[in-house]
């Protein structure tokens, strides 16, 4: 068993955009193929760039705030109480257009190829 209190994690830049803040509740290697279940926070105007991953799926619940989620060149809105699954392959990025933070919680999972 393990018992996480967010607000007592450290907070860490993420991967794609260092200004873009997260908490890491469960990191690559602790429970099967999960490689993250993470909280990120994008200030206003802030993005995680185009990227792709070939062997993880990801799952993106918007928490709070306003954005999009581009897919693969199309633009989808995101924002409080939407979830979008990111299957392995598909061009991603999230930006937030809202002059608020987005808060988005995620979970990236290994795939079988």
């Amino acid at each position: 068993m393990k018992r996480i209190e967010i607000d007592k994690l450290p907070e860490l830049g993420v991967s794609h955009n260092g200004r873009i803040r997260k908490r890491e509740m469960v990191a690559d290697g602790e429970v099967g193929p999960i490689t993250t279940y993470s909280r990120a926070v994008f200030p206003p105007g802030e993005k995680a760039p185009a990227h792709f991953h070939n062997d993880m799926a990801e799952i993106f619940t918007a928490e709070s705030g306003y954005g999009e989620i581009r897919i693969d060149d199309v633009a989808y809105v995101f924002s409080t109480g939407t979830t979008i699954v990111v299957e392995p392959g598909d061009i991603h990025e999230i930006v937030n257009t809202g002059s608020t933070d987005l808060v988005v919680t995620y979970l990236g999972v290994l795939v079988e190829q």
